[in-house]
């Protein structure tokens, strides 16, 4: 019997593929047709048909427009796998380039350009170069894209052959449309070119640009539209008309065509002078702002997020269109909570109370974290707009009565801030919110009512037990709780030390010996340290009169969103991010700002952030210094001495003395009782400021230290004399070289202080050598607000590197002789001065007052009785501080007003070491 194979393996089925070689090879053209649609149905749900590339090639040649384009479609996918191949199909690309029908010539041009594939480039380029001085335009426009794609895959071809001229030439073009894609060509090519110069608009193109405007489809708008944006006017005149011819654009059904009209709009904005123009232009943005807002939810978010930039920017552009941004009941959450920060941008004096009748609903749906950020939103109101805090605190009130317990939750929270704003206001509903003390369960709602408990002790009958209620779990407890414990303890034990002491002795014994997070270790040494060397220094840094919060309705920095203004409509304006982030093309704000800040010597600008990450690196280590590590911030600088921050002079300075201190048990007689001499320069005689021409100076402070600046000592402060600024210096290299090329560079500030003059140093400074130097300053530098007001950030380099630190320059150093209050005058701006401060000095050797203040800057402006002076001084900026000084000795009462309330506690200081002073 003669062997059989396996049958199983045997089949006279040749596959689907082979089936379609067949059909594909037809003599029937629609058998063909049909056959390549299957063809292309496979490779669209991923089937491998790469082997049939030859006979899906030959079909090429047809007279059916549709067939060819299916044809086309396979060899673009399959172009990249099989490159030599699609060399056998350019002879019938170039033949269709000739076609007399546009349609054809239009998609020869298409595909060439989408295979990718270096090795037909050449075969290209005179195709391409015909396409774009074709006779019909539909030709020409894609032609014009195609040049972006050649440029994409060979620059230099592209260039050299002269298609990126010709693109050029093409913005010239009778046809909107062709200008159109050759604007979205040419910008396609400039982002990735070098130099990014291909494609700059000028006078002439604008014009051509701002006549395709109007007749091109809504993408071509888009691209011409984005092209204006990058534009800056030569003038107001040219501004105002380029605005006007962009103006019927808000109008557009699209909305991408809108929010690319609002941009320009917005850019331009910041170039036109006329005032009635621009209120004319601000009040055409807000109805087709508002009508996104009745597009699908996805646009609706997309649109709210750029409003939120907008009303940043421009607060005034839908100040009348309140009620168009409350929510629905049908708004997805993601649109609720933008909504929700629109609100807050344009709550105002006229509207606040429909706004709170809003809120209010909110803080009663189901969706929890839409009713936190709407409790949240009534305490935000409340300290933007101070006449309407009582309502807010009303109607919080109200809602904690709710007992709703996230609710209630998020009301303490909010009602903390607000404390932080008014302080000494809204005492009186503590009790209503220590009634909810057993259903706190959140870390943040505990720590807000322990430091409302620490902040108020003194008025809170029962505030040892109400802190004794979370000191049973203090290790239990989260660490921000826990923080918040040990300083409310702390206060507690400053405000009523007879019956704290237990309480702050337990509290700090557990802190520093049970607790394992270094933070509060850290926090309990530094109150331990300060409590038992310095009562009254404790007092005078942890009782201190804090600065008032003030509300934050920025959604970005000043920074970012000028950068995101010129980017709105794009991603980077929805995510709130800098383009280059999300790995787009940046730009150049510090070009197109209204106000270009000036850079002085060769040094280049100081960052801010740098300079901060920096600033932490260099601060001594010592444990002089151990208090800078809690205190040395922003937020508590009202205790810091006005010209720096000096280190805390203490009895004993070991680090083995602090330990020593955690291993004995405190006792009143000792450890937190008696007084030492203090080192703040409050409370005492302890200023050792000098004066030149009659200005008092506070001392010099270190500012740089060998250990943190390679062997370069330096100190300083800030001086008046003669009605000039200066920082006084010394210098000191403890290294064994010379020290040589020193410059110096001061950060963007408040005050706009900055070097006149390069930084003099005696060059070289030897080894061991000291010199004072007084460089001169003056007020015409950028200007930024700065975290506190008077915050200084400062680069010095010299041949060893480059050093950073940060110092604070003093009030009355800053006053300008001003003669423009007088008596007259002094009630009218006394009654709409703004913010109070008032404060007590004690412990002064009072003499020839009058003399004192003038001396520094501070104009007597009359004298009612002879105990009481109305004075007045004003800053460099041009704010204008008022005060009613009363002389009781040894004290000195007094009420300050400003317009700048965060001017109030730098006053402060200054006239503390004034009057202090023998100046």
């Amino acid at each position: 019997m003669a062997a059989r194979g396996p049958k199983f393996f045997s089949t006279t089925k040749k596959g689907e593929n082979f089936e379609l070689k067949a059909d594909l090879n037809s003599e029937y053209k629609e058998k063909r047709k049909e056959a390549v649609k299957k063809v292309i149905a496979n490779m669209t749900i991923g089937k491998d048909v790469s082997s049939l590339f030859a006979d899906v090639v030959k079909n090429m040649q047809t007279e059916d427009l549709e067939l060819k384009k299916l044809v086309y479609l396979y060899l673009i996918n399959y172009a990249r796998t099989q490159p030599e191949l699609v060399i056998l199909a350019v002879n019938t690309f170039v033949k269709d380039t000739d076609d007399p029908n546009p349609l054809i010539r239009a998609l020869a041009i298409r595909t060439m350009g989408c295979l990718r594939v270096e090795k037909i480039l050449d075969y290209l380029l005179e195709p391409l170069k015909k396409g774009l001085g074709d006779e019909d335009p539909y030709v020409r426009k894609t032609a014009a894209l195609c040049v972006a794609k050649l440029f994409d895959l060979s620059a230099t071809i592209a260039i050299e052959n002269g298609l990126v001229s010709i693109l050029q030439d093409m913005l010239s073009d009778r046809n909107p449309m062709v200008i159109a894609n050759a604007v979205a060509a040419l910008g396609e090519i400039s982002e990735a070119s070098v130099k990014k110069d291909i494609f700059v608009v000028n006078t002439a193109i604008l014009t051509k640009l701002l006549a395709a405007l109007n007749e091109c489809t809504e993408w071509g708008q888009i691209c011409i539209l984005n092209s204006l944006a990058k534009y800056r006017p030569n003038d107001a005149r040219e501004a105002a008309d380029t605005a006007e011819r962009v103006l019927p654009r808000l109008q557009h059904a699209n909305a991408s065509v809108v929010m690319s009209a609002v941009k320009v709009l917005m850019i331009y904005l910041n170039y036109i002078n006329n005032e009635e123009l621009s209120k004319q232009i601000i009040r055409k943005l807000a109805p087709p702002l508002v009508t996104l807002l009745s597009s699908e939810p996805e646009i609706q978010y997309v649109a709210l997020r750029n409003i939120n930039l907008i009303l940043q920017k421009r607060p005034d552009v839908l100040s009348q269109e309140m009620r168009v941004f409350f929510t629905k009941y049908n708004d997805p959450p993601y649109v609720k909570l933008e909504k929700l920060e629109v609100i807050i941008k344009l709550c105002s004096d006229s509207n606040v109370d429909q706004v709170l009748s809003e809120l209010r609903e909110y803080a009663n749906e189901v969706d929890v974290d839409f009713v936190r950020k709407s409790v949240r939103a009534i305490g935000r109101c409340a300290i933007k707009i101070e006449s309407a805090s009582e309502k807010c605190i009303n109607v919080l009130l109200d809602l904690i009565k709710t007992k709703v317990n996230y609710v209630v939750q998020e009301a303490i929270i909010v009602i903390k801030d607000i404390f932080r704003k008014y302080p000494h206001r809204y005492e009186g509903i503590i009790p209503a919110l220590c009634e909810n003390l057993d259903t706190l369960d959140e870390p943040e709602a505990k720590a807000s009512l322990v430091w409302i408990i620490g902040e108020y002790a003194d008025r809170i009958e029962n505030a040892e037990e109400l802190l004794e209620h979370f000191l049973e779990g203090f290790k239990d407890e989260n660490a921000l709780v826990q923080l918040h414990l040990i300083s409310s303890s702390v206060k507690l034990f400053l405000k009523k030390p007879g019956s704290a002491q237990e309480i702050v002795q337990r509290v700090l014994n557990t802190a520093t010996q049970g607790c394992d997070n270094p933070d509060i270790r850290d926090r309990a040494y530094v109150y331990w340290r300060l409590l038992s060397s310095n009562p009254q220094a404790a007092k005078a840094v942890v009782l201190a009169e804090k600065p008032p919060i003030e509300a934050d309705n920025a959604t970005v920095s000043e920074s970012l969103l000028d950068e995101l203004i010129h980017n709105i409509s794009s991603l980077a304006s929805v995510y709130h991010k800098s383009p280059s982030l999300l790995g787009g093309a940046t730009i150049d704000i510090s070009k197109v700002r209204e106000t270009t800040l000036e850079n002085e010597g060769e040094e280049p600008e100081v960052d801010a952030r740098s300079v901060a990450a920096q600033v932490s690196a260099a601060v001594g280590g010592g444990i002089e210094n151990l208090l800078d590590l809690d205190f040395g911030g922003p937020s508590d600088t009202a205790a810091s001495p006005a010209g720096g921050s000096a280190p805390l002079t203490t009895q004993r300075s070991a680090i083995d003395d602090l330990l020593g201190l955690v291993d004995s048990e405190p006792s009143s007689g000792s450890s937190f009782s008696g007084l030492g001499s203090s080192g703040f320069g409050f409370g005492g005689t302890s200023f050792s400021g000098g004066s030149a021409s009659g200005g008092f100076v506070f001392p010099k402070v270190p500012l740089l230290t060998m250990a943190n600046a390679q062997g370069l000592d330096l100190q300083g402060t800030f001086a008046r004399r003669n009605g000039e600024i200066f920082m006084d210096l010394t210098f000191a290299n403890r290294t064994s070289a010379p020290m040589t090329d020193f410059a110096i560079q001061f950060n963007v500030n408040s005050f706009g202080v900055t070097p006149k003059t390069p930084l003099q140093v005696p060059s070289p400074l030897g080894p061991n050598q000291t010199a004072d130097v007084s460089l001169p300053l003056g007020t015409s530098g950028g200007v930024q607000k700065m975290e506190p007001t008077n915050l200084i950030q400062v680069a010095l380099k010299n041949s060893v590197g480059v050093f950073y630190f940060q110092t604070f320059i003093p009030l009355h150093i800053l006053f300008a002789d001003d003669s423009s209050v007088v008596p007259a005058t002094y009630g009218p701006l006394w009654t709409g001065a703004g913010a109070t401060h008032q404060f007590s000095l004690s412990g002064l050797t009072l003499s020839d007052v009058p003399g004192k203040l003038k001396r520094n800057g501070i104009s007597v402006v009359q004298q009612p009785n002879p105990s009481t002076f109305h004075v007045s001084a004003k800053t460099a900026n041009g704010s204008l501080i008022l005060a009613e000084i009363t002389v009781a000795p040894p004290n000195v009462n007094v009420v300050a007003k400003s317009q700048s309330s965060d001017l109030l506690p730098l006053f402060q200081q200054s006239l503390d070491g004034i009057l202090r002073s023998s100046a």
